[in-house]
């Protein structure tokens, strides 16, 4: 008998709308072929997969897996290569068995609102309904009932940090085998809730007793899967929001019944994820006092996190250390590859003029003339220690610069900090320092959450910042908490 046959596919992408211009072919990590096949150890969404298939013994047919850091609305010609591709390489391949998908949930191209929507239904509409498709997600996306329909298992990553991508992946895949062993066709249900949540970490607070709730409804019979998306506030489109999304063996009636459960949870709860948001200074002034008691203390500036689309390069918590005169204190990293080239220019050990940060705009701060101590260097190239275990990550040049009693990393690629690797790479060791900040919302606490003594977010202004108030809802459908007072639910 010969093996059963999965193809592997994907088009990743969480994108904000605020910032400036599209995003093109060229922003995009393709991997075709070999390249997707040589993630099998990581304990990323493909990774997880890949091993999946593989303990199953079925033929893994990679396709295309294009993925690109948070940033603006995808160009549409861009997408539509992608899309093209996939559904031109599944025709060749056939017959296939299944698919599953690595996506993202939170996809904006110019002129389709929602990317995977538009994806999965092409996708059907080219396999028909026999062929199981299912995938893995971020859970910060914004799911509609149109990409549900076109497809047999919605998993988001129950975790954030989302240090469980490969594990729901895997998920995905056995969901797959069931039904090619099984025979039965599942159902999913989305429900939607007009809520706006802020980055909300699931190990600890509310958070985490929210995501046991969520867990605890997939053990009524005949509940596949419950999958908490959070969303993502920072895009403008007209299905925006936080989802409940069920998936069941068949039974609608119960997929429909379990999601509102867990929305009116949510809902009930909606006031309780609202976040203490402090500025700069009033993130170092509580560090400074509570440094006084144990060290070191990771300030993470939330407002400027690439892990959302912001451009890393704000200086708004740099300039707040500096002023402060801390000592004993890193930064890793801003990202500004002007003066990581001037610092390769000039070697270690070169004292150097330079104008740091604030090139993207002016609402992520003012650039800073400084002058500083070229200590160290490096090319970048780095491997993640916590979330995405395993998988490479580049940074590109990175720069250890000393000013005062701050020592900065400087970076050259987009990138938020997950753990410990930039600053390691330059020989920080963390551990020695009563001040560590960096730029992340919540993924950082995977790779930093045991070290540090205490953590503080800063939120000054920036495009990530949780003050989700200051953006502008052009296509908004309906009242949004928590910036409209009228806005409702009723499961």
């Amino acid at each position: 008998m010969p093996k059963r046959r999965i193809a592997i596919a994907g088009i990743v992408h969480e994108t904000n709308t605020y910032c400036r211009g599209e995003t093109d072919k060229s922003a995009f990590h393709q991997r075709r072929g070999e390249e997707i096949l040589k993630t099998l150890k990581s304990d990323t969404s493909l990774g997880g997969a890949l091993r999946c298939c593989e303990s199953l013994g079925y033929e893994i047919v990679p396709l295309l897996v294009a993925s690109a850091q948070p940033s603006a609305s995808i160009a549409y010609e861009t997408y539509e290569s992608f899309k093209s591709e996939i559904l031109k390489s599944l025709a060749a391949v056939q017959p296939i068995d299944g698919v599953f998908l690595d996506l993202h949930g939170a996809g904006v191209v110019t002129d389709i609102p929602d990317l995977e929507g538009d994806f999965t239904q092409a996708l059907r509409k080219q396999l028909g309904e026999a062929v199981p498709i299912t995938g893995s997600f971020d859970l910060h996306g914004n799911i509609t009932q149109t990409m549900a329909d076109a497809m047999d298992g919605i998993f988001a990553c129950h975790q954030y940090p989302h240090i469980d991508m490969h594990l729901r992946a895997e998920e995905a895949v056995r969901l797959i085998h069931r039904m090619l062993e099984e025979n039965f066709r599942p159902v999913i249900h989305v429900e939607a809730l007009p809520m706006l949540m802020p980055t909300t970490n699931t190990f600890h607070g509310v958070g985490k007793e929210t995501l046991e709730y969520m867990l605890s409804l997939e053990e009524e019979e005949g509940v596949i899967d419950v999958s908490w998306f959070h969303g993502f506030p920072y895009t403008d489109v007209p299905h925006i929001g936080t989802y409940v999304v069920v998936t069941t063996e068949s039974d609608r009636e119960l997929a429909i019944k379990v999601s509102k459960k867990g929305a009116a949870k949510l809902w009930t709860e909606r006031n309780r994820f609202l976040p203490i948001s402090l500025s700069a200074d009033e993130a170092i002034a509580e560090s400074i006092i509570a440094a006084k008691e144990a060290t070191p203390i990771v300030i993470n500036e939330t407002s400027d996190n690439c892990g959302g689309g912001s451009p890393g390069d704000g200086t708004h918590l740099l300039s707040a250390m500096i002023k402060a005169d801390l000592q004993k204190a890193c930064f890793a990293f801003i990202v500004d590859p002007e003066v990581a080239d001037q610092a390769h220019n000039a070697g270690v050990g070169s004292t150097i003029d330079i104008s740091l940060g604030a090139k993207y705009d002016n609402l992520h701060g003012d650039p800073l003339q400084l002058t500083v101590y070229v200590k160290a260097l490096h090319d970048g190239r780095s491997t993640m220690q916590a979330m995405g275990k395993g998988s490479p990550i580049h940074f590109g040049k990175l720069a250890r610069l000393v000013v005062g009693g701050i020592e900065v990393v400087i970076g050259s690629r987009r990138s938020q900090t997950f753990d410990p690797g930039p600053f390691e790479a330059v020989g920080i060791d963390v551990e020695t320092y009563d001040f560590v900040a960096l730029k992340s919302s919540n993924h950082f606490r995977a790779g930093f959450g045991d070290l540090a003594a205490k953590i503080i977010t800063a939120d000054p202004p920036g495009l990530t910042t949780h003050h989700v108030e200051v953006f502008p809802r052009e296509t908004k459908v309906y009242p949004l908490w928590p910036i409209d007072s009228d806005a409702s639910y009723d499961a």
